[in-house]
């Protein structure tokens, strides 16, 4: 499989027009708290908004008849967006104050929010800044734990840590996607873990022949239409 569950002529990351074009477009804001004196690790905050991503997937409020669900069906029928800004202080506590869920990782936290309209950004959201979310790791992080899912970044692209959170977000919900319901509840039930990591050239050439779920970006920011930027490898889907 080439990017994702849904048809190839129909999908919700490439670049080609197709229906998802003509619904109401919405996108998924995720904001990452960045304090001056101690910003989060890199790969802790791609992590840690990617489990934001499948937390709000699975929250009770986005399914069935949930308060959030009609808007979630919305964001997922059309381009799947998600947009990453930052926030620090007294911005921070604003983005606590409305409705959304804080995942925290080891030291970075990111609050998800029900989709929003394209330009219908709550005020204390739209007026964060996208840019500035340039993150490092302190020190290289160790391999990953081949029992956890991964989702394995292209050794080809230099996005920005906001961007790179987003795409960790597709490649989560990709996966998501294709799992089964008694799957799903097993990842759920242990805490959604999984680890974000940047292929080697060899192992990416193996990734993305091997027919697991493949982000194909869109192309509205940083990077090419049509990159190549994630591969969702969870074990059940190998």
């Amino acid at each position: 499989m080439s990017h994702d569950v849904t048809p190839s002529t129909d999908s919700p990351f490439r670049s080609e027009p197709t229906a998802r074009d003509q619904a109401p477009q919405f996108v998924l804001p995720l904001v990452v708290r960045i304090e001056k004196a101690a910003p989060p690790a890199r790969t802790d905050a791609l992590e840690t908004a990617a489990r934001a991503v499948l937390v709000l997937l699975a929250d009770e409020r986005s399914v069935g008849d949930g308060e959030w669900a009609e808007v979630v069906r919305d964001w997922q029928d059309a381009r799947i967006r998600k947009v990453v800004r930052r926030a620090r202080g007294a911005e921070w506590r604003r983005a606590e104050a409305l409705p959304g869920i804080t995942v925290t990782g080891k030291s970075a936290e990111v609050r998800v929010f029900p989709p929003v309209p394209l330009d219908g950004w709550p005020k204390e959201l739209a007026k964060l800044q996208v840019s500035g979310t340039d993150l490092d790791d302190p020190e290289p992080p160790a391999a990953a734990d081949p029992a956890v899912p991964v989702l394995w970044l292209s050794p080809d692209l230099d996005m920005s840590a906001g961007k790179a959170m987003a795409q960790a977000g597709h490649g989560a919900q990709l996966a998501w996607w294709e799992l089964s319901a008694e799957e799903r509840a097993a990842w759920r039930d242990a805490g959604f873990p999984l680890a974000v990591r940047t292929a080697a050239p060899d192992h990416w050439a193996e990734l993305t022949a091997g027919g697991l779920p493949l982000v194909r970006d869109a192309g509205f920011t940083e990077i090419a239409p049509g990159s190549c930027t994630v591969v969702a490898d969870h074990p059940a889907l190998r």
